[in-house]
C-alpha cells in the first residue's frame, strides 16, 4: 500500500484508523469469519504491529514497480 501524508499527520493515527474502519466493514460484510477473529474488538481482527518505510529521493513510479513485486 502506497499512501502519501502531510508532514503534520500522524502515521500511527493513520493506521490506527484505516485497520478500525476496514476491519468493521470486513466483519460487517462476512459475518461467518468470527471463528477466526483474534478477540472481541475491532482493534483485534488485525495484528498489533506494522511496518513503515519512508522515501526521499525515490521516484514514485519506482515504488509502485517495488510493491506489485512483492
Amino acid at each position: 500500500m502506497l499512501i502519501q501524508l502531510r508532514p503534520d499527520i500522524s502515521v500511527s493515527k493513520v493506521v490506527q484508523l484505516f485497520k478500525g474502519k476496514s476491519s468493521y466493514i470486513i466483519r460487517k460484510e462476512f459475518p461467518d469469519l468470527k471463528e477466526f477473529y483474534w478477540g472481541g474488538s475491532c482493534s483485534s481482527f488485525w495484528s498489533d504491529g506494522f511496518f513503515v518505510e519512508t522515501v526521499g529521493q525515490v521516484n514514485e513510479s519506482k515504488i509502485k514497480e517495488y510493491i506489485q513485486g512483492q
